[in-house]
């Protein structure tokens, strides 16, 4: 079972998920990384329910990477009951998603989300990217405790 864990990364595009993990791991920011594939499954880590019941929901992760357009829990479902649960509200939240949309960054920002990163078309600039976004999340935050 699953207990601690530094990253939470909900993606439901594999290669996206691929390319993610590969640059947190290639920058020695991660040993202990979560994906999920979909909102309902985030939920149920979080909150000890379905494969996760039993897990000590009080080890939160340090940070969510969350994309927007997911199956069964969309991602700024996922956001908003990530920020409105006292025991979830204070884990950064750092929206991943290939909308550039006013609206949707409006949005998410409205939610809660501590974060917005467009994802990029050039994998090179993407994994720079989030290099740099682990290396402020993982290693500069101070994150609550």
């Amino acid at each position: 079972m699953i207990e601690e864990i530094d990253v939470l990364l909900i993606e439901d595009n594999a290669s996206d998920a691929e390319m993610i993990i590969r640059a947190l791991k290639k920058s020695n920011l991660v040993n202990h990384l979560l994906h999920v594939k979909d909102g309902a499954e985030a939920m149920d880590f979080l909150y000890g329910e379905g494969k996760y019941q039993g897990r000590q929901v009080k080890k939160i992760p340090r940070i969510v990477l969350i994309d927007l357009k997911m199956p069964r829990v969309h991602g700024k479902e996922c956001l908003m009951r990530i920020k409105k649960n006292e025991k979830t509200r204070k884990i950064p939240i750092v929206v991943l998603s290939s909308s550039k949309e006013d609206a949707d960054i409006n949005e998410c920002y409205d939610l809660g989300a501590n974060g917005y990163v467009v994802k990029s078309v050039a994998s090179d600039q993407f994994e720079k990217t989030i290099s740099e976004l682990g290396s402020y999340w993982l290693k500069v935050n101070e994150p609550p405790q």
